[in-house]
């Protein structure tokens, strides 16, 4: 026979000797072995999470720096399409040359990988109010070496606000692109239909009084890659279209 009790508080009938309001249970703690195994795991998961995080990291700083290295690369060419698209020669020039001040051009020259091109044109722009300046300037774009790090070159732009009887000297330099490897200009001869290397207004021998249709211009450039220690170099080109391909004459235009 089974004894019960009834308890005062609840009214229920339980076990002698065993309260309801405090149950019995086995606890188990861990082993020092089952400790290591789950701190191993925690420890495999953090890793993988950091690395992930990292290449995360990583590959937005190399996309975010291609970007921006675009970004300067189409401004550039951009620039240079835009500036040429203004370019001009006349042929009002005086005929003492004691006092020719004044000399418009354009000069293409071929130097391999690294071609040079100076000219006038329109595409001066006044920054001050009353400036004594017009539209009119000499311009320049070559490849140099970095005026600071000299195991890499820039692309450089040459302006002068006033043209003066050098075309090719004169004004302040800045620089457009860095890492520049090659800088090629060809130039389309509305006359004979083809592709030149070079172009001079300046010669008898070159073409004088005229322009040409229009500018081919490529640009290589290095870029970064996946790995940060390594680069590799890309092409970028566009064109640039000459509307004045004659020279300013305004006897004949009266």
């Amino acid at each position: 026979m089974r004894w019960y009790r009834a308890n005062s508080r609840t009214g229920l009938l339980t076990k002698k000797g065993r309260s309801p309001l405090r149950p019995q249970r086995k606890t188990k703690a861990l082993t020092l072995i089952e400790a290591l195994i789950a701190i191993s795991i925690l420890s495999i998961v953090a890793t993988m999470v950091w690395s992930g995080f990292s290449q995360t990291t990583r590959n937005k700083r190399i996309v975010e720096r291609s970007i921006d290295r675009q970004h300067v690369i189409a401004s550039a060419l951009e620039r240079m399409a835009r500036e040429l698209s203004m370019a001009f020669v006349s042929v009002h020039l005086n005929d003492n040359p004691t006092l020719q001040t004044v000399r418009t051009a354009f000069v293409g020259t071929d130097r391999g990988a690294r071609d040079r091109i100076d000219f006038t044109s329109f595409s001066h722009q006044r920054l001050y109010r009353n400036a004594h300046e017009s539209e009119q300037n000499e311009l320049s774009y070559f490849v140099m070496r970095h005026p600071e790090d000299t195991s890499q070159n820039i692309l450089a732009r040459r302006e002068q606000n006033r043209i003066d009887e050098d075309p090719e000297r004169g004004g302040r330099v800045e620089l457009l692109v860095e890492g520049v490897e090659s800088l090629e200009l060809s130039y389309f001869d509305p006359l004979s239909n083809l592709w030149v290397n070079s172009w001079d207004t300046t010669q008898t021998t070159g073409q004088p009084n005229r322009l040409p249709a229009q500018v081919k211009i490529l640009l290589t450039v290095t870029e970064p890659t996946a790995r940060e220690d390594r680069e590799r170099t890309r092409t970028y080109g566009t064109r640039a279209v000459l509307p004045m391909v004659h020279a300013l004459n305004h006897a004949v235009y009266q």
